[in-house]
């Protein structure tokens, strides 16, 4: 009797498994091709787990509570949760914008969406859409987000140049993002600061501020999107961000780099 028990339950779980699979996909038709755009030159980080740090020890420095401040996320609300993972930010979150807002919780691995549309649903969240993406391009609307959180993750990107200029177009004016990181080398899960700036720059992205969030939970740095009427072209992206050395100087590049486009200004940092 107890082995029919379990077998019932495995079906039935599979079942809603399958269920909540049917229900996750791409919210948007593909933008521009990673091919375009200059591949990083610094290491990408793995994705190793769809959390973290234990939820309580985020809770007790207000994590959450610290980006929406920043952000001034208020009810009503569209956050994109980029990179969404296990959901720490999109059950506070969801809390936050209300029944009149949305927290599209967005990640490139499937099963974390199907972990997370089981989560909300178990806490009866209503106003949580999933999106899954691509590592260069988000697949989210046009227009679709008053503000993108980006929770230590941002080290986890392929294909940063394609994946900041593909998530612009579903920024509205006036949207945020907000990426939050340790100050250490992306083969470690960091991104220095510097270097994050040198490859938010170079698609676009103007910085509005930097704050350090409290405890050990690194900092969170706050940008603004690009115009999408009017901003450059993949391949005319104005300069990469490498290893060795942090400069600002502009400075010829090398032959070798030319060929990927009108590259005329190079930013090195030591901490990649």
């Amino acid at each position: 009797m107890t082995a029919l028990v379990y077998a019932a339950t495995l079906l039935v779980a599979f079942a809603a498994t399958r269920a909540y699979a049917a229900d996750i996909g791409y919210l948007a038709p593909p933008g521009v091709a990673p091919n375009e755009f200059p591949s990083p030159q610094r290491p990408v980080a793995r994705i190793v787990s769809p959390r973290r740090s234990a939820e309580e020890h985020r809770d007790a420095l207000n994590e959450a509570g610290q980006i929406a401040r920043v952000l001034e996320l208020k009810p009503g609300m569209t956050v994109g949760d980029i990179g969404a993972g296990s959901g720490y930010h999109t059950v506070r979150l969801s809390y936050l914008v209300g029944p009149a807002g949305s927290v599209v919780a967005q990640d490139v691995t499937r099963d974390y969406l199907i972990e997370l549309a089981r989560r909300t649903e178990s806490l009866k969240l209503t106003n949580v859409p999933f999106a899954l993406g691509e590592p260069h391009d988000p697949r989210l609307p046009a227009s679709s987000l008053d503000a993108a959180i980006l929770v230590h993750m941002y080290h986890e990107i392929a294909q940063p140049y394609a994946f900041l200029y593909n998530l612009a177009p579903a920024l509205k004016q006036g949207a945020r993002v907000g990426i939050v990181d340790f100050e250490l080398p992306t083969s470690k899960h960091g991104t220095p600061i510097e270097l994050l700036r040198c490859e938010l720059t170079a698609v676009g992205y103007r910085e509005v501020a930097t704050y350090k969030l409290a405890g050990d939970g690194g900092y969170l740095a706050v940008f603004s999107p690009p115009e999408v009427a009017g901003r450059k072209s993949p391949r005319d992206i104005i300069y990469l961000c490498g290893s060795r050395r942090h400069s600002l100087t502009p400075r010829p590049p090398p032959v070798s780099e030319a060929i990927r486009g009108h590259v005329r200004r190079r930013c090195w940092t030591e901490c990649a």
